[in-house]
């Protein structure tokens, strides 16, 4: 039997534990660094920093790890990957070279632009005189964004002058120097497009739809992500194709450049009148994304990696369900400011529908100790009963907790 660590300790990483879980060459799934309600689910979560490598090669080598599975980005970008396989342990995620298309927002420009890849129009600044000079020749509404990785906060949308150069100004307060993409607003309908890949085989999975803005009717500051539904019944066959064909396109580029490997890749899409445009690459799985997507796959989850980790090509197959995640945060989120609140966790058999995030033991029960604190996830034969059923859960445990009501309002 088949021994799995996960590297992360978020809702994702309870998601990829579940799902490695259901597989029966599996019997026993670790989550490094992990939170303590990880337990509730049946896996073990272990107090190693995930971006300790050493530790963590030591703890694979030691409790013969058969596959790691890497969730966040600050790991990849930092090289985990590299480190795993000079260690010639298994490992599943992108190594530090080809994470610089998430990590670095200039460098998937420039790898869009080379490869003619369709994406907004920007431009790359250096200092608050250039960013001022350049988006005055924009014009409004514009998108800026800091390069680097930003935990899913890092963009902001300016609709009015104002907006713009108090943005301006607070992206170069501490950094002078920092380096900001100034980008074209683009008008339309978003979703994201997630594939596993080794190569240039890949599976790709349903087009899921995150929900980025803090408030109902997405209003407020970007978060990590309030919820997200999967998969998307407003686009059709056409539009779904199309975004393939861009998952197809970046990884020919991908082998072009030397990029190769393996891992997940996530392209942040809109539809416009123009057709899909990409708005960023992401090379891992997404959070809340992952925690409706990951159900839809009916296949055996650890036999998939396998295939990919051996360069052959994967079967994958899907159910025919629909799934929505509603995420419930602290209500000071995603403000710096968190105090500690009171988490309630469901009695009623919470592995699959409830997935623990930001969660902590105390003396006095379990509580919050970040700002997403768990997802609730919940599946139909329909989008609508999936969102009702996910709400409905969600409505009996929050306690105190804030969570957006209005997951799925786009498509419904």
């Amino acid at each position: 039997m088949k021994q799995v660590l996960i590297i992360g300790g978020g809702a994702r990483e309870s998601a990829l534990a579940l799902k490695f879980k259901q597989s029966p060459q599996v019997d026993h799934v670790y989550v490094a660094p992990g939170n303590p309600a990880m337990s509730l689910l049946g896996v073990d979560p272990i107090n190693i920093d995930d971006n300790d490598f050493t530790k963590l090669i030591d703890f694979a080598e030691t409790h013969q790890i058969d596959l790691t599975f890497v969730g966040p980005e600050v790991p990849l970008a930092a090289g985990i990957v590299d480190a795993f396989q000079a260690a010639d342990q298994p490992i599943f995620g992108v190594t530090k070279k080809v994470a610089q298309l998430e990590a670095s927002k200039t460098f998937a420009k420039d790898f869009m632009a080379r490869h003619q890849l369709p994406t907004a129009a920007s431009k790359t600044v250096h200092n608050a005189i250039d960013a001022h000079a350049e988006a005055a020749t924009m014009g409004l509404p514009l998108v800026l964004k800091k390069d680097g990785l930003a935990a899913g906060k890092g963009v902001v949308i300016a609709q009015d002058a104002e907006t713009l150069d108090e943005t301006i100004e607070k992206m170069y307060a501490d950094h002078p120097d920092a380096t900001v993409l100034l980008e074209q607003y683009l008008a339309g309908e978003e979703a994201s497009v997630m594939a596993l890949f080794s190569g240039e085989k890949r599976v790709i999975l349903p087009l899921s739809q995150d929900h980025k803005r803090r408030f109902a009717n997405d209003r407020g500051p970007n978060t990590g992500g309030m919820g997200a539904i999967s998969p998307l019944p407003q686009f059709n066959d056409d539009q779904v194709a199309a975004a393939h064909q861009l998952v197809d396109a970046t990884l020919k580029g991908m082998q072009a450049d030397g990029l190769d490997g393996q891992g997940v890749m996530y392209i942040g899409l809109i539809f416009t009148p123009d057709g899909p445009k990409i708005l960023e690459y992401n090379m891992r799985f997404g959070d809340p994304e992952t925690q409706v997507l990951l159900p839809q796959i009916t296949n055996d989850f650890y036999q998939l990696i396998s295939d990919l980790l051996a360069n052959r090509q994967p079967s994958l197959m899907l159910s025919d369900k629909a799934y929505a995640c509603f995420v419930a945060v602290n209500p000071a989120y995603p403000s710096g400011a968190l105090k500690t609140v009171p988490v309630i966790v469901p009695t009623d058999s919470p592995e699959g529908t409830w997935l623990p995030a930001g969660v902590a033991k105390s003396d006095h029960g379990w509580e919050s100790h970040a700002g997403r604190i768990f997802s609730v996830v919940a599946g139909a034969e329909s989008l609508p009963d999936a969102v009702k059923a996910a709400k409905t859960a969600m409505e009996k445990i929050q306690g105190v907790l804030d969570y957006r009501t209005d997951i799925g309002f786009h498509t419904l």
